[in-house]
């Protein structure tokens, strides 16, 4: 059975060149926003339920996100009813990845909320991308279109960086290449001595 690892970590982190890393020692890597954008492309299973609760974001190009964003910025209780219809079509799409790379001895989760939707009752281990502050929103601030505003409103509704590192099973600081890179090796060498018998929840 694998060891299921989640990842995770606040935007502007570096988590996504983390899970590369992973790849690149031949850990299978699950991306829960590739998944979300799989279930909201044209023919995606969640374009019916998302269409339904949401008639206006649907396009000839699947659900267009940042207009749902829009809606859910105009009606932000409705949240709850997207990801009642969402949620479980992502976990799904989980479970498959992992059934297909079972005879992996590990498999990566990619998910940056996995401590805000409770995702780490189903892993084996956590490990959080960090850097500081200042680096994070050097990093964002970059991105064509961020705007301070835009940044703050976004960490508003993540979990701080303190609290998921105090969660963590291992830290991976990403404020340089090379430390993030000891620290994937690290990380694999620890669960490679770990028994094989877990149970997963």
């Amino acid at each position: 059975m694998s060891y299921l690892l989640g990842l995770t970590g606040g935007i502007g982190m570096g988590k996504t060149t983390t899970a590369a890393k992973f790849a690149a020692h031949g850990v299978p890597v699950w991306d829960a926003d590739a998944a979300v954008h799989r279930l909201y492309a044209p023919g995606g299973a969640a374009v019916p339920g998302v269409g339904a609760l949401f008639p206006s974001a649907v396009t000839a190009a699947g659900i267009d996100r940042k207009l749902l964003s829009q809606l859910l910025a105009a009606a932000p209780r409705r949240l709850a009813e997207l990801e009642a219809v969402v949620h479980p079509l992502v976990a799904d799409d989980r479970a498959a990845f992992v059934a297909a790379h079972a005879d992996a001895p590990v498999v990566l989760l990619d998910i940056p909320l996995l401590f805000e939707t409770g995702a780490e009752a189903q892993m084996d281990g956590v490990a959080v991308v960090s850097a500081p502050a200042e680096v994070q929103r050097e990093r964002v601030l970059s991105r064509p279109g961020m705007t301070p505003e835009t940044l703050d409103l976004i960490l508003s509704r993540q979990m701080p960086d303190a609290d998921k590192r105090a969660r963590a099973t291992w830290i991976i600081p990403t404020d340089s290449l090379q430390a993030a890179q000891a620290a994937v090796a690290g990380i694999l060498a620890d669960i490679a001595q770990e028994p094989q018998d877990r149970p997963h929840a």
